[in-house]
């Protein structure tokens, strides 16, 4: 039983140290570029090097209420700065921060914390009376600590009115508080009891010098951020404590909260934190907080281009999302059933995902303002270290994010990086369709940008038959689909119009000629024809340079497909043979006399035939078809139309071999039972339509892709919302 102690001991909950390292000392240089403040809200003044300032926590506790801890209280200096001019509080004084001893004694009590047994827990202090602010585990946790992030409400509710207000603010061995685990764990109402009783609590920081509002904020703890932003006193907060505030936000995805933070103080549009970074950088950094539909489903992707949402101002004070604030019972049971509905719907969800887009390009366009005040020098040094925001979000895609900076400071298209390289050479490398596809908003300025070289003298017909990098090879399945792609790349950076449109035109449907024929900028060639043979340092032309590079890919591709057509062929082999031995022996039999089928003039034998029929021959299709994939040459123009085009017409046939099939065997099984039980046919037709339905959403991603690929890839289909002004 001792070892079980001692073993529960060593689990002590403790927040580690995983917390951004805070200067003691808030910074008062400016950044490396020459970036400041400009008519800040801050004293830039008062950020000199910090005093101990102590801090009364004890304000308000009478003297009854102080004689009764449990120890004598010595003076504990809390760092803070000095920031411009904060009231002049009282000293505070701390508990002592000595080592715990006895642990064993504490060990029921840790228990009762874990587990909220309050009832053992007050037996404990019964017996134990200065034990509410022991320290009872090696991490100096009080049992206050570990209810607070175990999430026992009514243990912490119930514990707090035995504590002082000074005894809440005991630190752990991390100089964490009770409410830096309460704002860790994400539970608003624990904070709420805490802070009701000392204030002073939110100030109080933890480790690394990181505020209890932090914390909320790294772990995106929505409401908690809320609540503590409201009761923190924000004379406590200097300059890079809102830094590091609005970042953490904008990392955790609370852009409600930074667009908050942003409007009221626009100046930190252009600040950096301790890693050089500014809300630009982060936001290049996260191109699915612009993406539109991206993550939702196929009903909720409908509702996000009807739905409509706005941004509103919200004080500090008030919780995440749109909520009515009604003071009747009824109104209130009615927002919840709404709020249910909404939710149950998908819409809420809709709601939420573009209320987000939308605060996140808020942000970009408010930090992005502040930018445009800087000069020339001051938005090139901003964009250039520690990172370039603009080649970020163009190897990440972040579409909208580029297009927001580029319309109100056009001269971004001809920035360049050390290889010298545009964010259209870094597109192709990193094969992002939609912002290659600016470079047709920008007309014969293209001719110049796509000229440019590197150091190595590769041009951007090298880079495009680079191989793509594995993430975004990774967006097609098969080693097939993705040889693809990787050529319909190279062939329209490099092919002329003349020369691309035949082959389009061609491969593609009556309706895509037709759309191929309205959107005529697809084919436009945007590189100099003697690119095409241009070699690079090591003697490669981009033709040769494809080859070399995607050679494995080939093999894959190669191996993939005949996999792929084997298997299948296998399974239409089998219905051939099913089908084609069907209608030799039809149900109910023949007639001895005639020789024809007894059932002939069924309306369910005339089905059965049919589908019979329709099985067997699109079964023999599909043998065709994937028997013409295996003896292919492979080579690797076969990869880009003719390949695809044989999967994709041997799956379709294939499926609806596997479909006629089940229906010709419900046809044939209500032929022989279905006048004794005609009830049977129910549960046939739904038991037929189980192998049908897994087999479509089995397949159908796969033939999805196929189909995207090989007709509509999003580089040949330009759009409205791919154009910049």
């Amino acid at each position: 039983m001792e070892n079980i102690q001692k073993l529960q001991l060593e689990r002590t909950l403790s927040i580690p140290t995983c917390f951004p390292q805070r200067n003691s000392v808030p910074s008062t240089t400016p950044t490396s570029e020459g970036v400041s403040l400009r008519n800040s809200s801050f004293n830039t003044s008062s950020f000199t090097p910090q005093h101990d300032v102590a801090i009364q926590l004890n304000q308000g506790i009478s003297q009854a209420d102080s004689t009764v801890l449990p120890s004598p209280i010595q003076t504990e200096a809390v760092s803070r700065p000095i920031a411009p001019a904060p009231q002049t509080l009282p000293t505070s004084f701390l508990r002592p921060r000595t080592k715990p001893i006895n642990l064993t004694m504490y060990v029921p009590l840790c228990q009762a914390a874990l587990g909220g047994d309050w009832e053992k827990a007050r037996e404990f202090f019964s017996l134990h009376p200065g034990a509410t602010s022991a320290r009872i585990t090696k991490g100096w946790e009080t049992a206050l600590h570990i209810a607070a992030g175990a999430n026992k409400v009514q243990f912490v509710e119930e514990l707090v009115k035995l504590m002082s207000p000074l005894e809440l603010a005991l630190q752990n061995k991390y100089d964490n508080t009770a409410l830096c685990f309460a704002a860790a764990s994400g539970l608003t109402r624990i904070a709420k009891v805490m802070v009701m009783k000392n204030q002073f609590l939110p100030i109080v920081r933890g480790s690394k010098g990181v505020t209890p509002l932090h914390m909320a904020a790294l772990l995106g703890h929505r409401e908690m951020v809320w609540y503590l932003y409201s009761v923190t006193d924000h004379q406590y907060l200097c300059k890079d404590d809102y830094i590091s505030l609005l970042i953490a936000t904008i990392n955790s995805n609370l852009f409600d909260v930074a667009l908050h933070i942003l409007q009221h103080m626009p100046e930190l549009g252009i600040e950096r934190d301790q890693n050089g970074d500014t809300i630009l950088h982060v936001l290049a950094r996260k191109p699915l907080a612009f993406s539109d539909k991206i993550g939702l489903g196929i009903w909720q992707r409908f509702l996000y281009a009807y739905v409509s949402v706005h941004l509103q101002n919200r004080s500090s004070n008030m919780s995440s999302g749109s909520r009515i604030k009604n003071n009747t019972k009824a109104s209130a049971f009615i927002t919840r059933v709404v709020q249910h509905l909404l939710k149950t719907l998908g819409i809420k969800e809709v709601l939420e995902t573009k209320l987000m887009h939308l605060q996140a390009l808020e942000l970009v366009k408010c930090s992005w303002k502040e930018v445009l005040l800087l000069n020339d020098s001051q938005i090139g040094n901003l964009l250039r270290s520690p990172s370039r925001p603009l080649f970020v979000a163009a190897e990440l895609g972040n579409f909208k994010f580029i297009v927001e900076l580029i319309q109100s400071y056009p001269d971004l298209i001809w920035k360049v990086d050390e290889e010298s390289r545009s964010i259209f050479h870094i597109a192709v490398i990193h094969r992002q369709e939609k912002i290659y596809k600016l470079i047709y908003n920008i007309g014969a300025h293209k001719d110049i940008i796509t000229s440019y070289k590197s150091r190595i003298n590769e041009n951007i017909l090298h880079l495009a038959a680079k191989l793509a990098p594995t993430n975004r090879l990774g967006i097609v399945s098969g080693a097939a689909l993705q040889m693809q792609r990787e050529l319909l790349w190279f062939k329209v950076i490099s092919t002329s119009g003349e020369m691309l449109l035949p082959y389009y035109v061609y491969s593609l449907s009556i309706f895509h000629k037709i759309l191929l024929l309205i959107i005529p900028k697809e084919v436009k060639t945007i590189v100099q024809a003697s690119y095409k043979e241009m070699r690079d340092s090591k003697g490669r032309t981009p033709g040769m340079l494809f080859a070399e590079e995607h050679k494995e890919l080939v093999k894959e591709g190669e191996k993939w497909m005949k996999e792929t057509a084997s298997s299948c062929m296998l399974v239409a082999a089998l219905i051939t043979t099913v089908m084609f031995a069907a209608i030799f022996t039809v149900p109910g039999g023949n007639n001895d006399d005639t020789g024809t089928p007894i059932f002939l003039k069924e309306k369910t034998f005339i089905l059965f035939s049919i589908t019979d029929a329709l099985a067997l021959f699109s079964s023999v299709t599909s043998i065709l078809m994937f028997l013409s994939i295996l003896t292919s040459r492979y080579a690797e123009e076969d990869f880009l139309s003719t390949l695809p085009k044989r999967l994709i017409l041997g799956f379709i046939t294939l499926f609806v071999a596997i479909a006629a099939m089940l229906v010709a065997f419900s046809s044939s099984f209500f032929i022989v039972l279905g006048h004794q039980m005609a009830w049977i046919i129910i549960p046939v037709a739904v038991l037929a339509s189980i192998p049908i339905t897994l087999f479509a959403f089995l397949q159908f991603p796969l033939l999805a892709d196929m189909i995207r690929s090989t007709y509509g890839s999003g580089i040949f289909t330009f759009t409205s919302k791919d154009t910049i002004y």
